[in-house]
């Protein structure tokens, strides 16, 4: 007599044993997101006042903290105390803003591209912008071009040769059915490989040895140049980056997800991916204008916060810029003190950190580029 289908024997239960090779991971553990916005906003503050007072000049902790409150309110400093004023308050504050602003930037830039190309080794890097920027801060330190503009030389040249890449890249890049993730990344790093090609020739038919020096620190990544001058500029479009982001967020966790998927949600990924392009480039130029080539902060900042928080990007994009912010004041503290009084390349000190902890994530069985 047949069975009923309602009545169908269950199979027996497997004996208990060792897992499977092949079993799902667990669900990786996420930290609440106030606890973490709260452990970053604490940590950013006190950041930047060890960013001042940690140094080789031998200045106290009482000297630092009257110092920046001096600076913050105006106060009066005696004629003997100038030049220990201008150290804390002019070059090592400066420093650590704009440090501040560079990491935010940079790990705000590398969530985005991440989704805009829907590739994990993404990074602001990748479209080819910073190797772009290095030609005209080249042209500056090597051989003096723009010296009209005194201070303003090296930034100016830097962000018109990086929006000149981004031209070529998006020139190529773009085809009758827009930009694709593809052909952005394959564009960009041929781009990458070509800007570079140039710099080193540029260094090397430098006649004067300190100006290929100062050439390969600023390709390295380097916040020495830093000043309350350049704030500003980098500042404004971090933030309307930033801002920019912020409200794509719902945008970007459809694009992240696949053009099909995007389109079914009523997102244009096309023209998603153009403005992200630009915000990407535009923010990433003026970023290096001030601080050079500092490579993997926009890749390994998102993958550690992304490990933390999730996949959905109103999480990440609340937790990543500050961060990298954290992250990058530490790493420069850390490139002036190290050899002190001379001074490392940042982004040499970013790749020691960052390959190290990056080969620790990818190990991490309980992390999936996108899982939420």
């Amino acid at each position: 007599m047949a069975t009923s289908v309602d009545h169908i024997p269950s199979q027996p239960s497997p004996p208990p044993g060792p897992a499977r090779l092949d079993a799902a991971p667990p669900p990786p553990r996420r930290v609440p997101l106030p606890v973490l916005l709260t452990g970053l906003g604490l940590a950013l503050p006190l950041s930047l006042v060890c960013g001042a007072g940690l140094g080789a000049s031998g200045l106290s902790w009482a000297e630092v903290v009257r110092y920046l409150w001096a600076g913050l309110t105006g106060g009066a400093i005696s004629p003997d105390e100038v030049a220990a004023y201008t150290i804390v308050w002019e070059l090592r504050l400066s420093r650590a803003v704009l440090a501040a602003i560079v990491g935010a930037g940079l790990s705000a830039i590398g969530v985005a591209v991440q989704a805009m190309v829907r590739n994990a080794l993404a990074d602001p890097f990748v479209l080819g912008i910073s190797s772009g920027a290095a030609v005209g801060a080249n042209a500056v330190l090597i051989f003096g071009a723009l010296g009209a503009l005194g201070i303003w030389a090296l930034s100016t040249a830097a962000f018109v040769s990086a929006l000149v890449a981004m031209t070529l890249v998006y020139a190529v890049a773009r085809t009758e059915r827009g930009l694709t993730p593809l052909r952005l990344v394959l564009t960009g790093t041929a781009m990458y490989y070509g800007f570079s090609a140039v710099t080193t020739f540029m260094v090397f038919a430098a006649e004067r040895g300190e100006a290929a020096r100062s050439a390969m620190m600023w390709l390295l990544g380097s916040l020495s140049g830093a000043n309350w001058a350049s704030v500003p500029i980098a500042a404004g479009a971090v933030l309307l980056g930033l801002g920019y982001l912020a409200w794509s967020a719902r945008r970007l966790n459809a694009l992240a997800m696949g053009d099909e998927t995007a389109a079914a949600l009523g997102v244009d990924p096309g023209r998603l991916r153009r403005e992200l392009f630009l915000v990407a480039a535009a923010v990433t130029g003026a970023v290096v204008a001030v601080s050079g080539a500092i490579g993997f902060v926009g890749l390994m900042v998102p993958h550690a916060v992304r490990m933390l928080v999730g996949a959905d990007h109103r999480r990440l994009l609340a937790v990543a810029p500050l961060a990298g912010a954290v992250l990058l004041i530490w790493v420069d503290i850390l490139s002036r003190v190290v050899l002190a009084p001379a001074e490392l390349p940042v982004g040499v000190l970013t790749a020691v950190i960052g390959v190290p902890c990056f080969i620790l994530l990818m190990r991490r069985r309980t992390y999936s580029f996108g899982g939420i």
